[in-house]
């Protein structure tokens, strides 16, 4: 049964950074709600497009031909395969499969695998 989230609800309920928290599922995509501060990591992810919706703040997707700032209200899909690296202070809004790895390839301390998500 679905419930009706508020955004700025579920924002307030975690303080964490680079740690994506489940809000919803579609079809086997997952809608992840996320804090950043300062920079991740490189990263690919091979067979998933990711999508970041920006709502508050500014977040920088570092691509490796060219950089796009999203602010509120703004979104990008990075294709699958392509290598990204995000920067910036924002809160922010990424749908993905339900498989998908917040570092791609890369393991390290901001990694999170799928099964370990939070759910709010």
């Amino acid at each position: 049964m679905s419930e009706k989230i508020d955004l700025k609800e579920a924002f307030a309920s975690f303080d964490e950074t680079w740690t994506p928290k489940v809000i919803g599922e579609v079809s086997g995509h997952l809608v992840k709600l996320s804090k950043t501060e300062g920079e991740f990591v490189w990263h690919s992810h091979a067979d998933e497009d990711e999508l970041f919706l920006v709502v508050e703040g500014e977040l920088v997707l570092e691509l490796r031909d060219k950089s796009v700032t999203l602010g509120p209200g703004q979104m990008y899909v990075v294709p699958r395969g392509v290598e990204h690296k995000p920067i910036g202070s924002a809160s922010v809004l990424v749908f993905e499969p339900g498989t998908t790895r917040n570092t791609g390839e890369v393991e390290n301390e901001y990694t999170v695998e799928p099964a370990n998500l939070e759910r709010l």
